[in-house]
This record gives structure tokens, sequence and C-alpha cells, in this order.
């Protein structure tokens, strides 16, 4: 069974969407400014109205209140919501060195003023209080969007071992297609509303309908996190 399961997905001028996701695997999602991937994974998050239906393991997302759904299907925005004046007072006790360490932030990272945090510190801190809630699926909204070069390399790396670890599903969404082939075996181009599901090289297969491979066994063995 998926860890995350779309039926007949519908949201605005998306879908209708169907696609599996496995537990430990990574399904990346590319396609042009404005098509609409912020939307669906909106929708996933139960965050949209949205017709048809997503399925953590089974269960419906219908089926439980909204809250609920979010803390095992998180969607990590571009932006995170900040409503204290530091940036410790979001993040539960448990927060180490080690784990600020791990994005390229200093131990320190937790005193600073968010008002002063730049657009990829926010990013960075976003992506880790997500984590520390321990989802079973990661819906990723350009993750790496305001990064240099080292600091994407250091959340790619950080997700990887997440998925690892903890078996999660990422949906991950990306304009970068080098990306979407570093982090992803299979990678879709939503196109006019549609999931199309590209061939090795980057190439569009012809197959717009469900997304095939999700029995294909996903890479689970590796770092820990």
């Amino acid at each position: 069974m998926p860890a995350l399961a779309l039926h007949q997905l519908r949201t605005r001028h998306i879908g209708p969407v169907d696609l599996d996701v496995a537990a430990g695997e990574c399904v990346c999602i590319r396609g042009a400014s404005g098509s609409g991937k912020s939307l669906l994974l909106r929708a996933i998050a139960d965050l949209d109205p949205h017709a048809g239906e997503a399925l953590l393991d089974g269960r419906a997302c219908s089926s439980m209140p909204g809250p609920a759904w979010r803390r095992r299907v998180a969607l990590v925005m571009a932006e995170g919501q900040w409503w204290a004046d530091t940036v410790g007072e979001h993040f539960p006790a448990g927060c180490t060195p080690t784990w600020l360490d791990r994005v390229g932030l200093p131990a320190g990272a937790l005193d600073w003023q968010v008002a002063r945090c730049s657009t990829g510190e926010r990013q960075r801190l976003a992506l880790l209080r997500t984590l520390m809630q321990g989802p079973a699926v990661l819906l990723l909204d350009e993750p790496t969007g305001n990064l240099d070069e080292d600091s994407t390399a250091r959340v790619e790396a950080v997700l990887d071992d997440y998925r690892r670890e903890h078996a999660a599903a990422l949906l991950w969404v990306s304009h970068d297609p080098r990306q979407a082939a570093r982090v992803a075996r299979r990678r879709f181009l939503l196109e006019d509303g549609k999931l199309v599901e590209e061939e090795e090289g980057g190439k569009a297969a012809a197959d717009k309908g469900k997304a095939a491979g999700a029995d294909r066994p996903p890479d689970t063995e590796g770092a820990a996190w």
C-alpha cells in the first residue's frame, strides 16, 4: 500500500490527478511558473477546496480533521509561518545544535530575531521545524528555492536522510531539472493541469494516467537521521 495516494484529485484548473508515492520514495514534480504546482500541494495538504481524495496509508483525508492530517502530511512552503519574535519560540526543546549545523546554521540561531533572518535562513529553519514533528509525508514546495549551492546540497542531504530513516514519502516540487534528477527516481511535469511522467533524459512519457512504478522497492538503506 502506498504511503500517499491521490485518487482523481482536482482543484481549480488542476486534475484529475492520480498518483501513488511509496513509503521511502521521493517523487518530483516540475512545471512552468503558474502551472499549479503549489496549488496541487495545497490541495493535498487540505488547505484549499478540492474534489477527489488523498489517502495516507489507506486512510482518507476526508475522514480526518485538517490539523491532524497536516501533522502527518506536512506542507513545507517556501516561506514558513512565524508568530513570535525569536526563532527558538517556534521550536520544541529537543532542537539541538546538531540539527542546526546540518543545514548550515550556527548553534545560536535559535536566539535570532525572526525579523532579522534572511529568506534562506527562514526557509531552512521552517524545514527543520517541520522535520522535528516527524511527518510521514513531506510536501516540499521548492525547499531550496532561496538557497545557494552549498545550502542546497545540505538540505538535499538532510531530506534524503529523513526519507531513509523514517521511510517517509516525499513529493518534491522543483523548477530545476538537475535537482529533480538528483533527488527522485520518478519525475513528472505538470502541464495543462495534468501530470505527465518524464522518461530518462527528461522527455515526457505518453502515459498521463496513474503513475506506474509505485511498487518499485524504495531505497531505505543509508545514513541515519
